[in-house]
C-alpha cells in the first residue's frame, strides 16, 4: 500500500493532520494501532485553543463536539493556591454570556469524534488495530512495516509521527529521549459524587504544597462526574519516591482541603497514569523525511500539562509543510525545518512562559502572595486574568517589575 503521506496515530494531532491533508487534497493513510472508540488516559480538558482549532479544521466538527451530551461547558480555570486560597481566572470576560470558549469531554468520546470524521475525509485511508512494527528509509521515502494488518507493509515519502509519548519513531528514528526534568508522570481517575464543583465548569487547579512543583486537577463533568488527577515531574517523583497513584488516594480521603468534598464520592474503575513529555526543553521536529507531532515531539504545557491543541496546531503546521515538501519534490531535512520554524514560531513564546511559571509554581510562599494580592485588588485580578489570553501581558510575568506592582499593590503597568 502506498501514498505520499503515513500518519502515525489517530489521535487529535494525527487526525488533525490528516483532515489539513484532505483539505490540500494530498493522499495519506493513517496507521492507528488500537480501535475507535479508545480511551486516552488525560485530563479531557477542551480550551480555548482547542476549540479554534476545531472551528478551523472544520466547523460542523467543533460544532458536534459543543453539542456532545457527554460534554461539560468551562468558562474558566481557579488556581488553588497551597494557602488555599482560591483565584479565578475567566476565559473570557463576558462569562456566562453566549457559548462558553472551552469544555470537559472525556477523551473516549472526543478522540472518536476526530476518528470518524477522518474516516470520511476524502483522499484519506484508515488502518485500524494495526501497529508500526519497523521504519526503513527507502529509495523516494519510507518503508513501514505493519502487524495485524492485511497489508504487510506502507510505503510513502514522508512519515508524520504522532503516535504519542511512548513514541518508538520518536526515540528510535528521530532519537528523542526522555529527560527526568523534562517529563512528568500523572494518574487519572472519573469520581462520581463530588462536593463543591463550579456550576460554570471552571476547571480546578490546586498547588497543594506536597505536591509543589506538580498539582492536583478536578475537572467537571456531566451528571456530578469529575476527572480527578495529578501530575508531578519525573525527576521529582523518582527523588521523593512518590507512588502518585497512592498519593492521589491519600490526598483525596485526608488533605484538610480535600477530604470533605470527596467523602460522599465515589471512584469509578481504577486509577490510571499516564506520561507527560514537556516543552520545558525544546527539541527538533523534523528530520530527513518525517515530522513530529504533539507529543511525540514533547509538546505539553510545562505549567498547565494542556497538550491537545498543541498537538493539532503541530498537527496542521505538519501537513502544510508535507503539501509543499511533496509539491518541491524535496523532503529533505532541510525543507523539513519550516515544521519546526512555524511550530516554535506559534508555541514557543507561550511555553517559554509557561516554563518560568513553573518554576516559580515551586516556591509556595510565592504563589500564595500572588494569589493574596489579586484577590484584594479587584484590577490586578482582572489584569491576571488577561494574561491568559493575551500573551503581550503574559510576558511581564518574567519581568521584575511585575512583583514590584505586587508588593506595592498595584495593577501592573499596561504593556
Amino acid at each position: 500500500m502506498r501514498a505520499e503521506v503515513c500518519i502515525i496515530g489517530g489521535g487529535p494531532g494525527g487526525c488533525a493532520a490528516a483532515l489539513q491533508l484532505s483539505r490540500h487534497g494530498v493522499p495519506a493513510i493513517l496507521l492507528e494501532k488500537a480501535r475507535f472508540p479508545r480511551d486516552k488516559v488525560c485530563g479531557d480538558a477542551l480550551s480555548g485553543k482547542v476549540m479554534r482549532a476545531l472551528e478551523r479544521l472544520d466547523p460542523s466538527l467543533a460544532a458536534s463536539v459543543k453539542a456532545d451530551a457527554h460534554a461539560q461547558p468551562s468558562w474558566g480555570v481557579t488556581f488553588v493556591a497551597p494557602s488555599g486560597r482560591l483565584l479565578r481566572v475567566p476565559f473570557s470576560r463576558t462569562t456566562g454570556i453566549g457559548e462558553a470558549p472551552g469544555a470537559i469531554l472525556p477523551r473516549l468520546c472526543f478522540d472518536d469524534l476526530l476518528f470518524q470524521r477522518v474516516k470520511q475525509a476524502p483522499g484519506i485511508s484508515v488502518i485500524e488495530g494495526s501497529r508500526a512494527e519497523g521504519f526503513h528509509r527507502v529509495d523516494g521515502g519510507w518503508r513501514i512495516e505493519v502487524k495485524d494488518s492485511a497489508e504487510e507493509s506502507i510505503e510513502c515519502r514522508i512519515v508524520i509521527d504522532a503516535s504519542g509519548a511512548n513514541s518508538p519513531f520518536a526515540r528510535n528514528v528521530a532519537g528523542i529521549k526522555l529527560e527526568p526534568r523534562h517529563h512528568a508522570a500523572g494518574v487519572r481517575a472519573y469520581y462520581s459524587g463530588v462536593k463543591g464543583l463550579d456550576p460554570q465548569g471552571f476547571i480546578e487547579l490546586i498547588f497543594l504544597k506536597e505536591l509543589l512543583p506538580g498539582y492536583l486537577w478536578i475537572f467537571p463533568l456531566p451528571d456530578g462526574r469529575a476527572n480527578v488527577g495529578l501530575g508531578l515531574r519525573s525527576d521529582v517523583v523518582s527523588k521523593r519516591r512518590v507512588d502518585i497513584k497512592a498519593t492521589l488516594t491519600m490526598l483525596v480521603a485526608t488533605h484538610p482541603q480535600l477530604r470533605e468534598r470527596f467523602a460522599e464520592a465515589r471512584i469509578e474503575g481504577g486509577i490510571q497514569g499516564m506520561g507527560l513529555p514537556l516543552a520545558s526543553k525544546r527539541r527538533p521536529l523534523s528530520g530527513d523525511g518525517y515530522l513530529l507531532v504533539g507529543d511525540a515531539g514533547h509538546l505539553i504545557d510545562p505549567f498547565t500539562g494542556e497538550g491537545i491543541s498543541h498537538a493539532m496546531i503541530s498537527g496542521v503546521h505538519a501537513a502544510d509543510v508535507a503539501r509543499e515538501a511533496i509539491g518541491a519534490n524535496d523532503t529533505s531535512a532541510a525543507r523539513m525545518r519550516a515544521h519546526d520554524e512555524r511550530v516554535w514560531k506559534r508555541l514557543g513564546k507561550e511555553l517559554a512562559i509557561s516554563t518560568r511559571l513553573q518554576q516559580l509554581a515551586d516556591r509556595a510562599w510565592l504563589f500564595d502572595f500572588v494569589v493574596d494580592r489579586a484577590n484584594r485588588n479587584p484590577a490586578l485580578a482582572d489584569t491576571i486574568s488577561s494574561m491568559f489570553n493575551d500573551l503581550d501581558l503574559r510576558e511581564r510575568l518574567r519581568k521584575p517589575g511585575f512583583y514590584m506592582d505586587l508588593l506595592l499593590g498595584r495593577a501592573p503597568k499596561p504593556v
